[in-house]
């Protein structure tokens, strides 16, 4: 099968290679990644993403048709089949799916015009109005908590977003809060978890798609079904390290998350997003979603840091600004107090670095490279000044 790299920036150029990727017989399409990719792949190979590598090393993961299918598919048995609204980046897992699924069911997306905007979100939700056999087509959109935040903050959004049939909402930890917020005006969030390994999300608030298996392995949340990707493109050791055979030779996804599983999937962080703060493991996951409970903390990202005393400690990133006569974030207090009562003083945040604005990948998640070298940063003059 034929490789050909795609613009994964132009949505329509996206669909168009979906469109004769996974309807027709291709070629496939790499989205992302580096100009190095081979040519030609194996066949039955759709797609090959390249992953943001916000915490690691990035990895060129080969989708089949048959993975993105039959995600798009188990997906419509969830949720229900209709019209769908891109608002996130085409060449992304989440993206490309939105676009699958639109083409699946057999209608054209909507598609959010240049950068993410309210009022550009309510235009293309608009544009989807339609009817079949005197019935109102569904429709369905996939978000980023920041963006279900900003539509939330403007009453046009809120109005927009409870026109949807549900409204999925993954690519990181979901604040109650903001769920809380959309469940007042009455919109139907649909909590995803997954990656581009999984052919995006596999498991809705917590219940496994259709085919899809969960199992707890030393803590490990794994994942088996049709919707597992073939592995990384030219990449066969770490490959095999990702996705391994149980006795019985079933295929299982080492998703790296820490979680537990009762027939319902509850994710408690990244296995590797630990530090060792005077002598003691600390989950930043944990540390951040408990932060995020906090008013005006929703979006707040918490990173590491070198510390003298305690070896390792954390630094929350929250946007806003610290009054220039206060030498600590009139916050500050109230997060420590929060986090050490919840998880043991060892956990507690050592400050509160405001910025304009979190920086985010073209995936709209938060760039944590970015904001880790930031607070470091930071954290070295804080120093170097006491």
């Amino acid at each position: 099968m034929r490789l050909e790299r795609v613009d994964a920036t132009d949505a329509r150029a996206v669909l168009r290679g979906l469109r004769s990727a996974v309807l027709g017989a291709g070629p496939a399409i790499a989205l992302g990644g580096e100009d190095d990719l081979p040519r030609d792949v194996p066949a039955g190979t759709a797609v090959v993403v390249t992953t943001s590598g916000s915490s690691g090393y990035p990895k060129a993961v080969a989708l089949s048709r048959s993975a993105l299918t039959a995600s798009a598919m188990a997906t419509a048995a969830r949720i229900g089949s209709g019209s769908w609204l891109l608002a996130l980046a085409p060449g992304y897992i989440a993206g490309v799916q939105v676009l699958v699924r639109a083409l699946v069911a057999g209608n054209e997306p909507a598609v959010v015009a240049g950068l993410f905007r309210t009022a550009s979100f309510v235009a293309a939700a608009s544009s989807m109005a339609s009817s079949r056999g005197g019935e109102r087509v569904p429709t369905f959109t996939s978000l980023v908590p920041a963006q279900l935040q900003t539509l939330l903050d403007d009453p046009a959004g809120c109005r927009a977003l409870a026109g949807f049939a549900a409204v999925l909402v993954g690519g990181q930890a979901l604040p109650p809060a903001l769920a809380a917020r959309a469940d007042e005006v009455g919109i139907r969030v649909v909590r995803t978890y997954g990656s581009s390994e999984t052919a995006g999300g596999c498991v809705y608030d917590g219940i496994p798609l259709d085919g899809v298996d969960v199992r707890i392995v030393d803590g490990e949340v794994q994942v088996s079904g049709p919707t597992l990707a073939d592995g990384y493109l030219g990449d066969p050791a770490r490959t095999a390290a990702a996705f391994v055979r149980d006795e019985a030779g079933v295929r299982w996804y080492r998703t790296g998350d820490a979680g537990r599983f009762d027939g319902r999937l509850t994710v408690t962080g990244r296995r590797d997003n630990v530090i060792v703060s005077g002598g003691v493991n600390v989950s930043l996951d944990r540390v951040e979603r408990i932060v995020r409970t906090l008013p005006g903390f929703v979006d707040a990202v918490v990173v590491p840091v070198a510390d003298e005393r305690w070896g390792e400690a954390s630094i929350v990133v929250a946007v806003g600004a610290t009054s220039s006569d206060a030498p600590v974030d009139a916050d500050l207090p109230g997060v420590r107090d929060l986090v050490g009562d919840e998880l043991g003083a060892p956990a507690r945040p050592r400050a509160i670095l405001r910025v304009p604005r979190l920086p985010t990948l073209s995936s709209g998640k938060p760039d944590r490279a970015a904001l880790t070298a930031l607070a470091r940063t930071w954290a070295e003059r804080a120093g170097d000044s006491r």
